[in-house]
């Protein structure tokens, strides 16, 4: 050290280096004094006279090493786990002391679970909000009904490199059929299984792992998630069901198949309002009525779900029927009227257009009843529109309501055409898509259009008139003279 770096402060390091040798045991030792710049460091390095065993672990290590303190020497190893697993922070043990933390976890999670109703999507939804807050790993699993085995819905891990091992060790795992948080044995795990149960049915469980043990906040955190979770479950499996059902009974209420129609060309369109498609009150028909003569019908139930489904059903087989027996449109139309005024209170008004299609040698002849439908269109080869037939009572009002059938002709070309008010009351703003005759406009500009083209042109005008999604069911029926 020279004389110009310790100059200033030679009498207080003197001072400092003496009552440290002072504190040195009676070994050699040697002082040693190291100019840092802006400070001097002095040490007092002790030479035990019996050198003490080198420290080296006995196996392969990551890092080691030795630490002092002023009362403690601390030999220390770090050995890396042979799975090379990634154990996420307890990022819940720092919050559970706050408390209002795990307050907005818990409605942060219901509101996910809230946010679904795919019963598919719900088991993932748990899984990927357990993990990691609860957990290093969640597997979920779900069962049909009550008494049904369960099965692994999903599987989510910290560490996604992990899946497929963690799969494989739960694929021997049993699942406990008792209510409450039960521990499941799974190698390098401590393992709880949480049921999941709602409205008294079980529909599932929910387990979690960990490496280190559950501490009670996390357990009653999780106790309190699986019942919210089996509740979000259960109204997703209800509304799956609704929803399928539904579905069912719509299909249920459509013609089984399209017939075969030589001399006729047709298309139909059907759309349900609503996103769960609901069971809707419209509905379409066109099959045979004997040797070059077919029957259809277009109707709109007023309202929607079972109660119009039964109405629909009722006026669908009940055309079918009837016709078979040799019935003329206007008979058939009569009798459904009082078919439906019979059900009483559960009765719903129907529109109804009904017509029977006949070959002729120059086309097809026509024969229909309108009863309280938007009007039936004409479009001639030359662009030009015309209404076909007149409007008469609606069904299910007048028990006392006569109809009677008007006739048409459609040439080569012609094309008629049905729809329900989901088009002509289509709306944006105050003004609607029939308004001033916008629907003849429409069709005016269908000439040499097939009926499939007819079709598709009305319903892109419909979806294209409003930005707002349909809020009545729709249907097209397009008839067409080759």
């Amino acid at each position: 050290m020279t004389a110009w770096a310790a100059v200033s402060v030679h009498a207080d390091a003197e001072r400092l280096a003496a009552e440290l040798v002072a504190e040195a045991p009676q070994a050699p030792f040697e002082v040693v004094w190291t100019h840092q710049g802006d400070s001097v460091r002095i040490e007092v390095r002790e030479k035990p006279e019996e050198e003490e065993a080198e420290f080296g672990p006995p196996v392969d290590v990551a890092s080691w090493g030795v630490t002092f303190t002023p009362s403690l020497r601390t030999r220390w190893a770090r050995l890396d786990l042979p799975d090379g697993e990634i154990q996420p922070p307890d990022e819940w043990v720092a919050e559970a002391s706050r408390g209002p933390g795990w307050l907005g976890f818990l409605a942060d999670a219901s509101e996910l679970l809230a946010g679904t109703l795919n019963p598919d999507m719900v088991p993932a939804i748990i899984a990927q909000v357990v993990v990691p807050r609860l957990a290093s790993w969640c597997a979920v699993y779900t069962a049909e009904h009550a008494a049904g085995p369960l099965r692994l819905a999903y599987l989510w891990h910290a560490d996604e490199t992990q899946l497929d091992g963690l799969r494989e060790r739960l694929a021997d795992a049993q699942m406990p059929s008792e209510d409450g948080p039960v521990v499941l044995h799974i190698d390098g795990w401590q393992s709880l299984a949480f049921p999941l149960t709602a409205r008294g049915r079980r529909l599932g469980v929910m387990c979690l792992g960990r490496h280190d043990r559950f501490p009670e906040e996390s357990m009653q955190l999780a106790e309190d998630l699986s019942r919210r979770a089996a509740l979000a479950m259960d109204n997703a499996r209800l509304y799956a069901q609704q929803a399928a059902a539904n579905r069912a009974l719509q299909r249920s209420l459509l013609p089984p198949d399209e017939p075969t129609t030589p001399g006729l060309d047709f298309h139909v369109i059907y759309e349900p309002a609503g996103e769960t498609n609901e069971v809707g009150g419209d509905f379409y028909d066109l099959f045979p009525a004997g040797e070059g003569a077919w029957r259809f019908a277009i109707g709109d139930v007023c309202g929607t779900g079972p109660e119009a489904a039964a109405v629909t059903g009722l006026a669908r087989h009940t055309l079918r029927l009837l016709a078979r027996e040799g019935y003329g449109v206007a008979a058939v139309v009569g009798r459904l009227n009082h078919a439906i005024l019979e059900e009483g209170e559960r009765a719903r008004f129907l529109t109804l257009l009904h017509g029977e299609i006949t070959r002729v040698d120059d086309g097809l002849a026509v024969t229909l009843v309108s009863a309280g439908h938007p009007e039936a269109l004409r479009l001639r080869p030359n662009g030009a529109v015309d209404v076909v037939g007149s409007p008469q009572s609606l069904l299910g009002v007048f028990p006392e309501a006569e109809f009677r059938a008007e006739s048409a002709h459609l040439g080569p070309g012609d094309v008629l055409l049905g729809v329900t008010d989901g088009v002509t009351e289509r709306r944006s703003g105050t003004r609607l898509l029939d308004d001033d005759g916008g629907l003849a406009r429409l069709l005016a500009e269908c000439v040499d259009l097939s009926a499939r083209a007819v079709a598709e042109r009305i319903r892109r005008a419909v979806q294209d008139f409003s930005p707002e999604p349909m809020a009545d069911d729709l249907a097209i029926l397009v008839l067409r003279t080759p």
